[in-house]
């Protein structure tokens, strides 16, 4: 379904589940009800529209968009409530709080702030990232926390109660570009990379480095002043470092916890769940934890099945794409007759589509590639030197109705019709011997002579041309006109070459010299 006109930046779902609201590229938002049915289209930003997010009870929403600001839309209505501004930069995240009223954004300019969508005013800014801000997102569950992630290679957890970081998850080894909240368990919090890497953190469980070189820091509630102290840095719990092969631009989990879905700009969306009771050792050897060259090693993973699955899947897809193109009212392919285009029996070529071929009988001559015989055309042909019957009287024959008036010949004037005898005459005045007397068919005018009877051709004597603008019909060769030319009012010379082709008229210097005092040169005398 070609839903926007450009590249869709933002979709989300309302809490209710009874719309979707989308934005592109453009600026554009529009509304779909469930069977995506498009019922309202409205002009949001100027520039692309980066993120979107609703209200507690749907009846707002509020969008970040790459002119620097954020904007909080009536739904019902469609209209602008406020205008968020603040940020120096694209403003390229944002969300609503699941149950107060507070908005969190992020921007190019390495800022996080937070708003009152009431007043539209800035409550607070928060620093940390020194990088653009990739994703900003509520924690669901009690609503204390705010996840932050950037492309300085780390994503932050914030406490709103305290307006200061707590969690530094590090481990990425390459920009963070999304990440999601467990909708069950509010200490679990997965990342995605730009490199295809899909990470999960506990946050009660703190890790340390894979090397063991960096030494565990006490979370922020458990020292002496937690105002003042250093964010506790998380190591993921798991990783899979080959979810995908290009970066991971969107994740999002089942509203039951048991199922998180992963889209990639390798145009794949996986769906990744818990290993079943005893597959945890094989599970983790797959392709997409070690790589497909260990996993090909270790017997976990087949390069060329793989090949095969995805060159399956594409000629599936080919083909469903075929058709799709299909004209719905097109007959069954292989049925014969009228626009089949399927194979007679007996015969090798198919046949032509609007035209039905009679079928050939299986036994007989048919059975061992017999091709039957063309069909008769009228008038041509027959058995025994007899032509078969014309579908049509010819007049002057047998058959021919009585009453009725056979239509004129194109160029003969009824009211002088030609005289074969005084044809013959001109013909033997010109040198050229007429047929015999008796002979089937009229004698055949010499060049540059016209029968009596037929209408001299435009242009001879006595015959007015044709208007300015519209061009005379090509002359017979020899007939009519001045073989040197002839001269139109306006000054302009039709050529005629040998052939009797007439040649395009030579421009005017008079009227060219119009055309340009028109045009405001050469006005000026010398």
């Amino acid at each position: 379904m070609q839903a926007h006109d450009s590249a869709i930046r933002a979709l989300v779902y309302s809490h209710s589940d009874d719309w979707l609201v989308s934005a592109d590229h453009d600026g554009i938002i529009k509304y779909w009800q469930p069977n995506f049915n498009n019922v309202e289209s409205i002009r949001g930003h100027t520039d692309p529209i980066r993120d979107l997010a609703f209200s507690p009870n749907d009846t707002k929403f509020v969008t970040a968009s790459d002119d620097q600001t954020l904007k909080v839309f009536d739904f019902a209505g469609g209209s602008t409530d406020m205008t968020l501004t603040g940020h120096g930069w694209d403003a390229k995240s944002c969300d609503w709080h699941p149950s107060r009223g507070l908005i969190v954004s992020g921007s190019k300019d390495h800022l996080v702030k937070l708003w009152d969508p009431r007043t539209g005013r800035c409550l607070t800014t928060l620093h940390g990232h020194k990088n653009t801000i990739t994703k900003t997102l509520f924690e669901r569950v009690q609503g204390n926390c705010l996840a932050t992630s950037a492309r300085d290679q780390t994503a932050r957890v914030f406490d709103l109660r305290m307006m200061r970081d707590i969690a530094l998850l590090r481990g990425h080894e390459k920009d963070i570009s999304t990440l999601t909240w467990h909708p069950v368990h509010s200490n679990l919090l997965s990342t995605g990379g730009s490199d295809g890497s899909l990470f999960h953190y506990l946050l009660d469980e703190p890790n340390t480095a894979p090397d063991g070189s960096v030494m565990p820091i006490p979370a922020v509630y458990d020292s002496a002043d937690p105002s003042s102290a250093p964010a506790q840095p998380i190591y993921p719990a798991h990783k899979i470092p080959y979810a995908h092969d290009f970066a991971i631009w969107s994740l999002d989990w089942h509203p039951l916890g048991h199922i998180l879905a992963s889209g990639s700009n390798d145009r794949i969306t996986r769906f990744w769940s818990r290993a079943r009771p005893g597959e945890a050792p094989e599970s983790f050897n797959d392709r997409y934890h070690i790589g497909e060259a260990a996993a090909e090693a270790q017997g976990t993973w087949d390069r060329r099945g793989g090949r095969h699955m995805r060159q399956v899947e594409e000629e599936q897809e080919l083909e469903d794409e075929m058709d799709g193109l299909v004209d719905q009212k097109m007959p069954i392919k292989g049925q014969p007759g009228v626009g089949g285009g399927g194979l007679m029996p007996g015969l090798s070529f198919p046949s032509i589509p609007g035209l039905p071929l009679q079928q050939v009988p299986s036994s007989g001559p048919g059975s061992s590639g017999f091709i039957p015989p063309p069909p008769v055309i009228p008038g041509v042909g027959g058995a025994a030197g007899v032509p078969p019957p014309l579908p049509f009287p010819i007049p002057g024959m047998p058959g021919l109705p009585a009453g009725v008036v056979p239509p004129p010949l194109p160029g003969m004037d009824l009211k002088n019709p030609p005289d074969f005898s005084a044809l013959a005459e001109m013909m033997k005045k010109a040198g050229y011997q007429p047929p015999p007397p008796g002979s089937a068919g009229a004698p055949i005018p010499p060049p540059g002579i016209l029968p009596p009877g037929l209408i001299p051709p435009p242009g001879a004597a006595g015959f007015p041309m044709p208007p300015p603008g519209f061009a005379p019909p090509p002359l017979i060769p020899g007939a009519g006109g001045p073989p040197g030319g002839a001269t139109h009012p306006d000054g302009g010379n039709d050529q005629y070459d040998s052939s009797g082709r007439r040649r395009a008229p030579l421009p005017s210097q008079e009227e060219s010299l119009r055309m340009e005092q028109s045009k405001g040169n050469y006005t000026r005398v010398r």
